[in-house]
């Protein structure tokens, strides 16, 4: 179907689906680019096919012009090629486990689940006050790889207690003190990155049974939430 109006009713449908709030309500988001929709098309949550030209995908699709994808799209340069996707349920808990508190940096959030997906670990538990997973910026420093791994966003501390009660010691960073990552390798263990400026909670840190540290130079303060996470990932499953 071709669609030539920036005022049809399926375009101001899928624009607002550029905001959270709507997006929430139909449990459903957009992604831009080629690379993006061919990996959402893996994952079987693509709905429909948006493009400016005509697509050989076994979704319903709408070929589109540059003015309707101008509207769209939250990048500088619009893509030639979108998709509406249903929300990715989220499978039980299992293996490698990532708890991050609070983060607000939706860069922040899609590069830990790109090394997240580099580095084995198989769920990332989001605490509700984090930012969107569904945001665009974040599916785009995912690289994709948003597809590729469990997420769950939901309330720490509940989701903590259920860890226990499965066999997960719940391992925090501290900057002050703890022990090394590569001592806690096994898959039992959950790791638990705090708020890019606060670090953990009071509340999410009483929950802690151990914690770790990565060691940096004392003319450094701190690092990187992405960072932190990537390095302790890439310790806790380099064998």
């Amino acid at each position: 179907m071709k669609i030539t109006s920036t005022s049809n009713e399926k375009v101001l449908a899928w624009a607002k689906l550029k905001m959270k709030k709507y997006r929430d309500i139909e449990n459903t988001f957009l992604v831009e680019g080629d690379n993006l929709v061919r990996e959402a098309l893996k994952k079987g949550i693509v709905k429909e096919i948006i493009a400016t030209y005509d697509t050989m995908f076994d979704v319903p699709s709408y070929v589109v012009n540059e003015k309707i994808m101008t509207k769209l799209s939250m990048m500088v340069n619009p893509p030639s090629i979108m998709a509406v996707c249903s929300y990715i349920l989220p499978d039980n808990i299992e293996g490698r486990v990532l708890l991050l508190d609070r983060i607000q940096d939706p860069g922040n959030l899609g590069t830990i689940i790109r090394s997240a997906v580099a580095f084995n670990f198989d769920t990332i538990i989001i605490s509700e006050d984090s930012v969107d997973m569904y945001n665009e910026k974040v599916i785009r420093a995912s690289e994709g790889m948003i597809f590729h791994i469990n997420i769950i966003k939901s309330d720490l501390e509940s989701m903590i207690d259920l860890l226990k009660r499965k066999g997960y010691k719940i391992i925090g960073t501290d900057v002050h003190g703890g022990k090394k990552v590569k001592e806690y390798k096994d898959s039992n263990y959950a790791f638990i990155i705090g708020n890019e400026g606060n670090g953990m909670s009071i509340e999410i840190k009483e929950l802690c049974d151990a914690f770790v540290y990565i060691p940096i130079s004392k003319t450094v303060e701190s690092l990187n939430a992405a960072v932190a996470a990537s390095i302790i990932m890439y310790e806790a499953s380099n064998e």
